[in-house]
């Protein structure tokens, strides 16, 4: 599994809360709901992300949670309606809005026939993996004018209730986000996105992501990649902005916190699966770098043994 694989596997849509939304003005909509990530799409129409980013027919807004973020007709409009977590809708005095902004399958809003159009997804997720890529992104990433045969197929399937719709729906979501993140990435040309797409440190990062658990130096790397050790370590750092080492043991622990979370899962087992001789050894390295045990880790999830 490399990076990208793994930012998008947390995230991935699973019955992910998506909707189309039909508004006409003026409407102000202030999204508390805490989600990770979250994707609007501009079917028709623009809209406005506060303070000052203009949305246009065509644009991708993908913002990243936890914090609230306001979307609207126009700047001056005032908040009519506030998204909680789970989804749920209400005036901003608090009176319930869920049913009244029901339009129908998979569709919300305030005039079935609303001069604004936009899908709306939100992803949930909990794991360590995507949480450290997420980190890369910023609070709002906005991507112009997108031209992908992929939002005229979801318009066209959100609509549909059908045997496996959740799955479709969710499958073409995850496809729209990889497009954006990938162009996003690219355009801006970002390290560890550069390094996997470089010849010796790509491969020796699908190495390391692959079989964790393999007792890796330096010089195995090397000789797996085809390099000296010197020329690894040296493009290594200043690719990805690490020696090899210092990478696998983040990588470790990332995925171990992961593992950590699987109900019944042991430190002895978990210890094994991400390259460490012993649950001491796994306890040591991992209170070191995230300053609490594994155990205690597993109770501030609340994560059952």
């Amino acid at each position: 599994m490399d990076a990208f694989t793994g930012l998008l596997d947390g995230p991935r849509a699973r019955g992910a809360f998506l909707l189309r939304a039909l508004l006409d003005p003026p409407w102000s909509i202030r999204v508390q709901d805490e989600a990770p990530l979250s994707v609007v799409i501009m079917l028709r129409g623009d809209a406005w992300i506060l303070p000052d980013v203009r949305l246009r027919q065509g644009d991708i807004a993908i913002t990243r949670g936890p914090d609230a973020f306001t979307f609207c007709d126009d700047p001056a409009t005032p908040v009519q309606i506030v998204v909680d977590p789970g989804q749920h809708c209400r005036t901003p005095d608090g009176r319930p809005l869920s049913e009244e902004l029901g339009l129908g399958l998979r569709t919300w809003g305030t005039s079935v026939k609303g001069s604004v159009c936009m899908l709306i997804g939100t992803y949930q997720l909990d794991s360590e993996v995507s949480r450290r890529l997420l980190r890369t992104l910023p609070p709002l990433l906005i991507s112009r004018g997108v031209d992908s045969p992929l939002i005229a197929l979801l318009d066209q399937e959100i609509d549909k209730d059908e045997p496996g719709q959740e799955v479709v729906l969710d499958r073409l979501l995850d496809l729209l986000v990889i497009a954006v993140l990938r162009g996003w990435f690219a355009e801006r040309g970002d390290r560890w996105y550069l390094a996997f797409g470089d010849p010796v440190v790509g491969r020796a990062l699908r190495l390391l992501h692959n079989d964790p658990a393999h007792p890796w130096t330096v010089a195995s790397l090397a000789e797996r990649v085809g390099v000296s050790r010197a020329t690894l370590a040296r493009a290594f750092t200043r690719l990805v902005g690490e020696p090899p080492m210092s990478y696998l043991t983040d990588w470790r622990l990332t995925l171990a916190a992961d593992l950590l979370r699987e109900p019944g899962a042991t430190v002895g087992a978990v210890a094994r699966k991400v390259g460490y001789a012993t649950p001491f050894a796994l306890s040591a390295a991992f209170k070191r770098a995230r300053g609490l045990s594994p155990q205690e880790y597993r109770t501030r999830e609340k994560i059952s043994p």
